[in-house]
């Protein structure tokens, strides 16, 4: 996995209300979804077995990457020691699908789209996606309050993994920057 791995903004000109800081790849290295993200699964969604979904993105992405072991994990598998923050967070597929998260298009569900949407597509799927991530950043403001009432600095790991886990699987990491312009408007 690589360890110098510097969040930065990512604009896209035609979604500037989408505003990730990890590209796929990023977050991929950095060490997420326990392993499993492009596991085999069989889709309730589309009546379809997948295997080796991964292999539609570039290769760099996975450089230095053992497939078993970060990518293709079974769900009942999942490794904690693979995440970045070394802790579980998410659910299970099909609770995804029972939720109505996942669309035919993308039967994995948001990193898949993210992955996609990157690369330059775009779909009638892009607003949903686009406010399903928007509304993950819910765990911004709870992960920086947490920061400043311990007294920590942004980068002490150990304040709130969960909330950095998660953020981490929608692209997002907490920088120095956003936590200081955070703190200009949110003293104790």
């Amino acid at each position: 996995m690589s360890k110098n791995i510097k969040p930065k903004t990512i604009k896209f000109e035609d979604h500037p209300e989408f505003t990730p800081n990890m590209t796929p790849k990023q977050v991929l290295q950095s060490g997420a979804f326990g392993g499993t993200y492009f596991r085999k699964i069989r889709s309730s969604v589309t009546g379809k077995a997948y295997d080796d979904a991964w292999k539609e993105f570039p290769k760099d992405w996975f450089e230095g990457l053992d497939i078993k072991k970060m990518i293709t994990r079974k769900w009942d598998d999942y490794s904690i020691r693979v995440n970045k923050y070394k802790v579980k967070v998410g659910t299970t597929l099909e609770f995804w699908e029972e939720k109505g998260w996942i669309v035919e298009q993308d039967p994995f569900g948001w990193f898949q789209w993210y992955c996609r949407f990157y690369l330059g597509r775009r779909s009638s799927d892009d607003e949903r996606q686009i406010g399903r991530y928007n509304a993950m950043r819910r765990f911004k403001g709870p992960l920086m309050k947490a920061i400043r009432d311990a007294g920590a600095k942004y980068d002490d790991y150990t304040i709130s993994p969960g909330r950095r886990q998660t953020l981490l699987h929608w692209g997002y990491e907490l920088t120095e920057k956003d936590y200081k312009e955070w703190l200009k408007n949110n003293k104790k």
